[in-house]
């Protein structure tokens, strides 16, 4: 079922503690910083999140990391020079960390959403990163076998989305958004506007509406940020 929420936090409502969300965004672009200020209001914790990063500054993942409601994160790009609160909590041990190369990661999640129980990949073998791993020799390369992402939620941004739920991003905002909204159980999609079914080409749909349960529409100051 499709439900158009009035606002943010009703949106996230149903979040509980130690659900695996997965939030869009790379960096900035495409991150909704809304949905993740309302997770955080909301008080979920212990939870599971799965993004390119681990947070910068001190917003949006950032902030849900600096105030431990996060217990473990999974990401291909845990650290760089405005990343300071997860390097914190990782060092002190308080957040654990699942890192996975990028390609692997968009695939990982990829195939949680197309039905996909696992593929090899040459990525990763020979490292720390294939401990515990199945390895196979395939056309002459070691693989290492990688396992679906599946999460309870996606929280993902975008540009657009109809009467029908189907949606258009803009520009580099799109990033891990639409794999994310196959690969979650609940999807949950803040957007600049919403249009009357029929009024998007359909060329243009990435996402199908049916992958997405609940959109919320936010104001123009950060929905339309960076991408």
């Amino acid at each position: 079922m499709l439900n158009f929420i009035d606002t943010v936090g009703e949106a996230v409502a149903g979040i509980k503690d130690g659900s695996t969300v997965m939030i869009g965004g790379f960096g900035n672009a495409g991150q909704p910083f809304e949905l993740i200020d309302a997770l955080m209001d909301c008080g979920a914790k212990d939870l599971t999140v799965v993004n390119n990063n681990a947070g910068q500054g001190d917003q949006g993942l950032a902030l849900l990391i600096k105030e431990g409601r996060v217990r473990k994160m999974i990401c291909s790009f845990p650290r760089q020079s405005d990343s300071w609160h997860f390097d914190a909590k990782f060092h002190a041990g308080e957040i654990e960390l699942e890192l996975v190369p990028q390609g692997n990661l968009a695939e990982r999640i990829r195939a949680a959403g197309a039905g996909i129980g696992g593929f090899f990949t040459p990525t990763g073998y020979g490292t720390t990163l294939a401990e515990g791993k199945e390895t196979r020799l395939l056309d002459g390369k070691w693989q290492v076998f990688e396992t679906p992402i599946h999460a309870d939620v996606a929280l993902i941004k975008a540009l657009k989305a109809d009467g029908k739920g189907n949606l258009v991003y803009r520009k580099t905002a799109r990033n891990f958004g639409p794999i994310m909204a196959a690969a979650a159980k609940h999807t949950i999609v803040q957007v600049s506007e919403i249009v009357p079914t029929g009024s998007l080409d359909p060329e243009n749909v990435v996402t199908p509406g049916i992958y997405v349960n609940s959109v919320v529409r936010v104001g123009g100051s950060r929905a339309e940020q960076v991408a």
